[in-house]
């Protein structure tokens, strides 16, 4: 499923992408230890980047030929959504933009293809989480359309990336018409 607004291409991520979603995801994290967020990504492992290209879930958006943003999706996220998990969802993860089209609100786009997507696959929820109480962050997915379900301590984040370890996960939910 590709999505053309402009000059702005949304498709699937292929194995010939993962230096650059790694070289993204180090931005990002170099970004937030910057920012000196709560929570600041690890190194994240190529084999679930493998996984999730291998099975049409890691997504980018194209500019000009250049990866511009990219995102993960899943359709089951128990370890973070618990007994949510067994509700029609389409879950969003890891956003990371490259530096040089910072500031082109992706965030928007990606709800909008998102929204699409998930109706296709017969989801009635699209469903993100962040941690850390990053207020900005939250305000700014509450503008995107998402409604802020709060803060929570998970049961068992043994299965997790580190830094869903010790630190509450903000939930965000769109209900889906």
């Amino acid at each position: 499923m590709h999505l053309y607004l402009m000059n702005k291409k949304i498709e699937v991520s292929t194995f010939d992408d993962i230096d650059e979603i790694f070289r993204l995801y180090r931005i990002a994290s170099d970004y937030q230890r910057a920012k000196k967020t709560v929570v600041v990504w690890p190194e994240f492992d190529r084999s679930l980047v493998k996984k999730e290209i291998k099975e049409g879930r890691q997504w980018k958006i194209v500019i000009d030929d250049q990866i511009a943003c990219i995102w993960a999706i899943t359709f089951s996220d128990p370890d973070i959504w618990e007994e949510k998990n067994d509700d029609p969802a389409m879950y969003i993860h890891r956003i990371a933009t490259n530096p040089d089209f910072r500031g082109m609100n992706f965030v928007s786009l990606i709800v909008q293809w998102a929204i699409g997507y998930a109706k296709h696959k017969e989801k009635k929820f699209l469903r993100l989480d962040t941690l850390g109480h990053n207020v900005k962050l939250i305000e700014y997915y509450t503008n995107a359309g998402f409604t802020f379900l709060g803060m929570f301590d998970l049961k068992d984040t043994s299965a997790l990336p580190s830094h869903y370890h010790d630190t509450p996960s903000c939930l965000f939910e769109m209900k889906l018409i």
